[in-house]
C-alpha cells in the first residue's frame, strides 16, 4: 500500500511540475504579447508624433511663406500690381470679372479697376499684339484681330471654323428672336433646321432655354455664353442692329 501511494504521489507530482510549467509558459507568452503590444503602441505614438510634428512644421512654413507674400503685397507699387493683374489675366481661360479678380489677387476692387486701365493704355500701343477685351461682362486678354488673322488658320480654336451661310442665318434668327422653338425657326426660313441646330448645338452657340406654354410643350432655344465669346460681345444687347436693308429681309424671311 505504502508503494502504491509513493507512486500516486510522485505521479501528482509530476502532474503538477507540468501544469506549473504549462501555467509559466503561458504566463512568458502572455508577457511576450503585452510588451510587443506596447512596443507596437509605443512604435504607432511615435510615429503619429513624427506626423505631427512633420504637419506643424509644414504648416507653419506654410503660414512664413503665407506672411512673406502679405508683406509683399502690402509693399506693391501700382505697377507691381498691375503685373500681378496681368498674370491673372495671361493664366485665366475665362473672362473674370472685377470681384473675381479682386478675390484672385487679393487687390481691393477699387485697385483692379486701377490696374485695368494701366493695361488697357499699354495694350493700345501700335506695337502690341494683345488687347484687354471685356466679354460678357469680364476681363481677358485676347489677340488683336487685326494680327489674328494672319495667323487663324494655325492658332485658331478648333470650332473657330467658318459656319454655313445656312448655319449663319440660323444662328441669326435665334440670336435676334431668342426664346425661340424650331418649329418657328423653321417657319421663317421654310425649311428644316434639323441639321443646322445639330450643328450650333455641337459648337455650344446655342441651347435649351426652357418650354413654350403651348400644347405639346415645344423646346426653347437661345444663345450661349460661348457665342457671346465667340462674338466678342458682353451682352445680346450688343448685337449689331439690323440696317433698314436687313430688317426688311428678316421680316421677308418671316413672312
Amino acid at each position: 500500500m505504502q508503494e502504491e501511494a509513493g507512486s500516486v504521489s510522485e505521479v501528482t507530482e509530476s502532474e503538477n511540475l507540468e501544469k506549473n510549467k504549462e501555467s509559466a509558459a503561458e504566463n512568458t507568452a502572455v508577457e511576450e504579447k503585452s510588451e510587443k503590444q506596447v512596443s507596437e503602441n509605443e512604435t504607432e505614438q511615435e510615429t503619429a508624433d513624427d506626423d505631427s510634428y512633420e504637419e506643424e512644421s509644414e504648416t507653419e512654413l506654410l503660414r512664413e511663406e503665407q506672411t512673406e507674400l502679405d508683406i509683399r503685397r502690402e509693399n506693391m507699387t501700382l505697377d507691381g500690381e498691375t503685373a500681378l493683374l496681368e498674370t491673372v489675366l495671361f493664366l485665366e481661360s475665362e473672362p473674370q470679372n472685377v470681384d473675381s479678380l479682386s478675390r484672385i489677387t487679393k487687390l481691393s476692387p477699387d485697385v483692379i479697376k486701377e490696374c485695368l486701365e494701366n493695361l488697357k493704355a499699354k495694350y493700345s500701343a501700335p506695337d502690341s499684339g494683345i488687347e484687354l477685351s471685356q466679354i460678357i461682362g469680364g476681363w481677358i486678354l485676347t489677340p488683336k484681330k487685326e494680327c489674328f488673322d494672319f495667323v487663324k488658320e494655325r492658332y485658331g480654336k478648333k470650332n473657330d471654323g467658318k459656319l454655313s451661310k445656312a448655319a449663319v442665318e440660323t444662328l441669326s434668327i435665334i440670336a435676334y428672336s431668342q426664346p425661340i422653338t424650331r418649329a418657328e425657326i423653321e417657319s421663317i426660313r421654310h425649311v428644316s433646321v434639323d441639321n443646322m441646330m445639330r450643328i450650333l448645338l455641337e459648337r455650344n452657340f446655342i441651347k435649351e432655354v426652357g418650354k413654350k406654354d403651348i400644347p405639346g410643350k415645344p423646346t426653347l432655344y437661345g444663345t450661349t455664353k460661348e457665342f457671346l465669346e465667340f462674338f466678342h460681345l458682353q451682352s445680346i444687347s450688343e448685337l449689331p442692329q439690323l440696317d433698314e436693308k436687313e430688317n426688311e429681309r428678316f421680316i421677308e424671311l418671316a413672312r
